[in-house]
């Protein structure tokens, strides 16, 4: 049995709940995390481009369950560690990449809301990271000048560093009014306006939905749109940066919701923002970014309805000649995720049982063999080795968990051999002649 970290209560609670639930947990996922390693330090890879000025986007592509969302979450949680500003959204049938009615600018917002760092992980981190900017500057200025603060010399020294974040954001597209509403929201700090800070935080949101009421409440005569929201996200990525960041990863899940949109008309012009996006990280036009966007196989390989429906994608994306199962190229901008093989989900169900077993405060009773016996069945059900995918068996294990501590006279034994598991024990019997079964050897 494999020694283990004891968790967190608080964290292990999560964990379970999340994982009970079908979800995947926002915190604690170092704890849990198996397989997925080639995949994982294919994207570190891209993070480290990132931090030099570069840009990536990367398809991640599994079936519901596979562990996408958990690869995307794992991801979220190392950038952030290395000082990342990260943003993610699933889109649905009201946020999309593009759309008459707002639904492109619904998720903008839905990206900034859950804007998020190391210190504020759960989202909400815009007005954070503007007021440290300020208060960094202002620190450095204090270091470099040797001044105190409320000396007119030292306030002079602080707009300079101020103008040169801003006048480095205001060459990009819609960078004027961008740097415009950073000096603003540097002034209303400064005089304690709280209202026009609130108002400038509105703006950078997007929940401007009329020029004119941004040009009454702040004088300026744009405001972010269905269309252009994307480059505002590039302006961040800059402005983040030159605020301290490490960069900015963007993580859009549930793709399929563009898959299906009845409307073929409506399907093309969000394939083609993805198209944008997506030559803007290859060409040098955008710059300390990085996408990630979750898709099932369908949603990307359908050629009626999928991206490979938009001509220019397929192109770019089609995998080579020479990429298959097991050997797939991870530098290519599809990453398709394998599924975890029976020995991965044993080692998984190790650290859940011995997690659990931590919560509750009871010792440990399903050993390794019992453990190997459930990842047996579990694998031996018919068509298992195409349709199971982690969430199911992880589901499972957690309720046989639940019930042994709350049932403490039964066994896993007898749980495993109850209606429910009875069909699949017989075929995991049967299926051992099958040269390609799983075979443990513990």
């Amino acid at each position: 049995m494999e020694e283990h970290k004891k968790v967190p209560r608080r964290i292990a609670q999560t964990v379970l709940n999340s994982l009970k639930g079908g979800v995947v947990p926002r915190i604690g996922l170092p704890y849990i995390t198996v397989g997925r390693k080639s995949e994982i330090e294919a994207l570190l890879h891209d993070v480290d481009i990132i931090m030099e000025g570069g840009a990536s986007f990367r398809f991640i592509v599994g079936r519901y369950g596979s562990g996408k969302s958990f690869l995307l979450q794992t991801i979220r949680s190392y950038v952030m560690d290395r000082g990342f500003i990260v943003a993610d959204a699933d889109l649905s049938p009201e946020r999309r990449l593009q759309g008459t009615r707002g639904q492109g600018l619904a998720t903008y917002r839905e990206l900034i809301s859950n804007l998020s760092t190391k210190t504020r992980p759960e989202g909400g981190a815009l007005t954070l990271v503007l007021d440290r900017w300020i208060s960094a500057v202002q620190s450095e200025a204090v270091a470099e000048t040797g001044l105190r603060p409320g000396d007119p010399a030292l306030a002079a020294a602080t707009d300079k560093k101020i103008f040169a974040v801003t006048a480095s954001v205001s060459e990009l597209v819609h960078g004027f009014e961008f740097a415009k509403l950073l000096s603003a929201y540097y002034r209303a700090y400064l005089n304690g306006d709280d209202e026009t800070k609130a108002r400038i935080v509105r703006w950078f949101r997007g929940e401007y939905s009329l020029k004119s009421e941004a040009r009454e409440a702040l004088g300026v005569n744009m405001i972010i749109s269905d269309d252009d929201w994307y480059d505002y996200l590039k302006l961040f990525a800059v402005f983040f940066r030159l605020a301290g960041y490490s960069g900015m990863m963007i993580m859009v899940d549930e793709l399929v919701n563009i898959y299906k949109i009845p409307n073929s008309i409506t399907r093309q012009y969000n394939y083609e923002k993805i198209l944008t996006m997506y030559n803007d990280t290859l060409q040098g036009k955008a710059r300390y970014l990085g996408i990630l966007m979750g898709a099932t196989p369908q949603a990307l390989e359908d050629k009626r309805r999928g991206i490979y429906s938009y001509e220019a994608l397929r192109s770019r994306l089609a995998e080579g000649r020479f990429s298959k199962p097991g050997a797939r190229d991870l530098l290519a901008p599809v990453i398709r995720l394998e599924p975890l093989t029976a020995e991965e989900m044993l080692v998984l169900c190790e650290k859940l049982a011995a997690m659990h077993a931590d919560l509750y405060g009871y010792a440990r009773r399903i050993g390794t063999g019992e453990l190997a016996d459930f990842i047996k069945i579990e694998y031996g059900r018919i068509g298992a080795d195409q349709n199971i995918t982690p969430r199911e068996v992880i589901r499972d294990f957690i309720e046989l968990l639940d019930l042994l501590y709350q049932h403490p006279e039964m066994d896993l034994a007898a749980l495993l051999e109850s209606d429910e598991f009875s069909y699949a024990r017989s075929e995991a019997v049967s299926d051992q002649r099958d040269p390609d079964f799983v075979e443990f050897t513990i």
